[in-house]
């Protein structure tokens, strides 16, 4: 059924809007009389937007942020990186604090926000608009969760103007984002919480790096260097035809220097085992219709969140479903982000889909160590190298098998399982601080809007 709603000329005037997205009922709202509200735009100090240039993931230049590194209230680590000259980097660096707001995504993402904390080394590409709040008067850490509430999610998508797969949210259409201006100790709490949050967040990150140069050192991994080679020798490895029998494989892919590279080194400097050696069974998922009101927790490949099942949705399975328990882990075998790995932690039991491989350890290996090891570059080569297709990549349950798992001594491994649980257990401490500043903003919300 169509929503209507009628509204005032003076406001579609005073907005300088006329569409009917602009007016939908779910994004309007009256202002509670009792309550200040005032347009985000009257109280920055700064908002700018970021330098338009090609980016590198060779360590060129400074590091920069784009929209898919701001997550869930944060600026995380960029990936690429800009080679501008230093007068423009200084022009365009980041402080600590600043409100990293994406302005130009699909409608889905568009708005995207962040604030950020210990990254002031970096800068922000052209689809990146910092906001620089004045903390006489409001606090980015406030700022920044009120624009990660659905409330504030769905003022910023009024705003967007839509296009064709794409939607934009200008600067000046983001100062006029209306926020209540509440009392300077309720945003204190509420910073409190967003920076207890982040701390939690890095300690986390702490002993899952821990965990990866543990490995490393016992290996060997931190004094291996991997040469790329350059120029008509990057194009091929010399190989016996009995390895290419083996693998039932001829292509390019299938024997790049670097996957022939670490697979010898494994073979001649590690001790080993093939994945399905320490596997009880896997399982490939069905692909499930996502409803409120499902009798079962689903997961599919986006719910990969940073090496575990996410925030997963509700579907009503056949019977005969195939399903994950706790310590499972989920395989991506389909599509963009084949190997990319989580563990299910957080569920006792959900159904998966079908561009996910289910691997259930047969106790011959801690299944946190076995994730550490898979989302390491060494697993990550193996999987790549044994994917077909190339419109729709896949990779088949037998290669997934083939995959070679370093083994350390028992008490090494089971040190590296401990500090994996650890981080996973860290970042859902995490999550629960910032839900309680997004619940305590929530609150604020709806007594600052009239019923």
């Amino acid at each position: 059924m169509a929503a209507i709603n009628h509204v005032m000329l003076s406001d579609a005037v005073s907005n300088n809007r006329f569409s009917a997205e602009f007016f939908d009922p779910q994004y309007v709202f009256k202002p509670n009389n009792s309550v200040c509200w005032a347009p985000i735009g009257r109280i920055l100090k700064k908002c700018e937007y970021g330098i338009s240039i090609s980016m590198n993931t060779e360590s060129k230049g400074f590091p920069i942020f784009r929209m898919n590194e701001l997550n869930n209230c944060f600026a995380l680590r960029p990936e690429k990186f800009a080679a501008i000259s230093r007068q423009v980097f200084e022009q365009y660096r980041l402080n600590e604090n600043d409100v990293l707001f994406n302005r130009t995504n699909s409608f889905d993402f568009v708005g995207r926000t962040g604030i950020v904390k210990d990254q002031t080394d970096c800068t922000f590409a052209s689809y990146l608009i910092r906001l620089v709040p004045d903390r006489n008067v409001i606090l980015p850490e406030y700022l920044a969760v009120y624009l990660n509430t659905q409330f504030g999610i769905g003022q910023i998508k009024r705003r967007a103007m839509r296009s064709i797969n794409q939607a934009n949210v200008s600067g000046s259409e983001v100062k006029r984002i209306l926020i209540p201006l509440v009392a300077p100790e309720t945003q204190e709490h509420i910073a409190e919480l967003v920076n207890a949050s982040y701390q939690v967040s890095k300690e986390s990150e702490a002993y899952y790096t821990q965990a990866q140069q543990l490995l490393e050192s016992e290996l060997g991994l931190d004094r291996l260097r991997f040469d790329k080679p350059v120029g008509y020798t990057a194009r091929f490895s010399v190989i016996g035809l009995s390895d290419s029998v083996s693998a039932n494989r001829i292509d390019a892919q299938c024997f790049s220097p670097e996957a022939v590279f670490y697979e010898d080194w494994l073979l001649k400097h590690a001790n080993c085992d093939r994945l399905n050696l320490l596997l009880a069974s896997t399982a490939k998922g069905r692909q499930q219709a996502e409803a409120e009101t499902g009798t079962a927790d689903y997961c599919s490949i986006k719910h990969i969140t940073s090496c575990e099942i996410v925030g997963a949705s509700k579907a009503s399975p056949s019977a005969g479903t195939p399903n994950a328990r706790k310590d499972d882990l989920l395989l991506a075998i389909t599509g963009a982000t084949i190997g990319k790995i989580g563990i299910v932690n957080r569920y006792d039991n959900l159904v998966f889909s079908g561009d996910m491989l289910r691997l259930r350890a047969n106790g011959a290996v801690n299944p946190h160590y076995l994730l550490l090891t898979l989302d390491h570059h060494l697993g990550q080569v193996q999987f790549n190298r044994w994917i077909t297709g190339s419109t729709n990549g896949h990779l088949a349950q037998r290669d997934v098998s083939r995959v070679l798992v370093p083994r350390l001594a028992p008490e090494k491994e089971k040190q590296i399982a401990v500090l994996v649980a650890e981080s996973l257990e860290k970042r859902q401490e995490s999550e629960q601080l910032l839900d309680q500043a997004k619940s305590r903003v929530e609150q604020l919300i709806e007594e600052a809007v009239r019923a």
